[in-house]
């Protein structure tokens, strides 16, 4: 595994969130194995910059907290790579593409976000909305078929792509992957002391972005009635709503902020279940997360959760925007921990980041020699 990659991203430290910690797993592990893979992203105050890593200049994202804008600028460090990775269509992953067209480079490309999905944060008008989704999926379609291959993260999200971008590139899927040695089930007791967790009722919880797209409020109507406890780690702009919801519901309900990534294998070995209701996730990365802590999962059966979620082994599915089917999974998922448990633990080395890697390595060997390429 001796390639050199250049990996272009709009999102990294100390942005925490699934393309982050996928980034820096793959390029953590493409290293161990003699590999050497770069990352050009924004610049941020916030984060001292390692060896390998080229920080440019950036912006806020007014529209979308904890993301900065980029610019398509390609520094001298990397041009000489031997493979162009582009983990966004957008700003910095413009600079990819135009670094692999004008050297002739092998130009690879992740699809990890729905862009569309998130037009209600740019315009509060419907009809504004439907048109930034068009525009969205317009462009997506031209960046992603520049591309020698795109990488997806789950088969429905390849569906998606295909199907619904109409991306006519070739389409590989490489799961994130997990992180086992970080993520396995630990002594939970100092965690749930600084938390102040009550472990003789269930725990039931979720961790990641607070965004409206994730449907968080289903989850507190599915506690409703429940005797569990809901934890939430993470945060975002439906936080505010969710807790006035709790409180109205009378939800016991503990939200616990951002955690330390030292803290999520302490997080998810304490829950019991891992409540999920997203349906627009592309993997869902979390979830795999909590099974390689030996958690269940109970997610929506639309998106990537459909694929992530072996429904009957290592958690629950159940159709999204039902809460009474939502409380009636999790509540199925709680009689059946035990077995459930080793389910899950059993599927580790499945899905480990490793495992994932290796998968990768095989697309950019299927690429690196290509004679073909587009052309802007």
């Amino acid at each position: 595994m001796s390639r050199w990659v250049a990996a272009f991203t709009d999102t990294y430290l100390p942005t925490i969130n699934g393309v982050t910690y996928t980034i820096r797993s793959w390029r953590d592990c493409w290293e161990r194995n003699g590999g050497r893979m770069d990352v050009v992203y924004p610049r941020s105050d916030d984060y001292v910059p390692e060896k390998g890593e080229h920080p440019i200049g950036s912006l806020p994202f007014p529209f979308y907290d904890g993301y900065r804008l980029g610019t398509p600028r390609v520094p001298k460090a990397v041009r000489d790579a031997d493979i162009v990775h582009s983990h966004t269509p957008f700003a910095i992953g413009l600079g990819g593409l135009r670094l692999a067209r004008k050297h002739d480079r092998a130009f690879v490309t992740s699809y990890h976000t729905p862009t569309g999905e998130y037009a209600d944060y740019l315009v509060s008008n419907d009809a504004v909305a439907e048109y930034v989704e068009r525009a969205s999926v317009a462009y997506e379609r031209w960046f992603f078929d520049h591309s020698d291959a795109v990488l997806t993260p789950s088969e429905a999200t390849k569906r998606h792509i295909v199907e619904t971008v109409g991306v006519d590139a070739p389409v590989h899927v490489v799961s994130n992957g997990v992180d086992i040695e970080r993520f396995h089930p630990v002594e939970i007791a100092a965690f749930v002391r600084k938390y102040d967790l009550d472990v003789d009722r269930p725990l039931v919880g979720y961790t990641g972005r607070h965004g409206f797209e994730k449907r968080l409020s289903e989850l507190v109507a599915a506690a409703d009635g429940m005797d569990v406890t809901l934890v939430l780690g993470g945060d975002g702009p439906a936080r505010e709503s969710l807790e006035k919801q709790a409180r109205e519901s009378d939800v016991d309900a503990r939200f616990l902020g951002f955690l330390e990534r030292d803290e999520m294998a302490a997080f998810y070995s304490a829950l019991d279940v891992f409540a999920f209701p997203s349906p627009v996730e592309t993997q869902g990365l979390v979830a795999l997360e909590a099974n390689a802590c030996g958690t269940p999962v109970v997610g929506a059966n639309a998106g990537a959760l459909a694929n992530t979620i072996v429904d009957g082994e290592t958690g629950y599915h159940f159709e999204s925007g039902d809460v009474d089917e939502f409380q009636d999974a999790v509540r199925r998922a709680l009689s059946e921990s035990d077995r459930l448990r080793e389910a899950c633990l059993a599927r580790r080395e499945e899905i480990s980041v490793e495992r994932a890697v290796e998968a990768l390595r095989r697309v950019y060997e299927s690429v690196a020699y290509s004679s073909t390429r587009s052309t802007m």
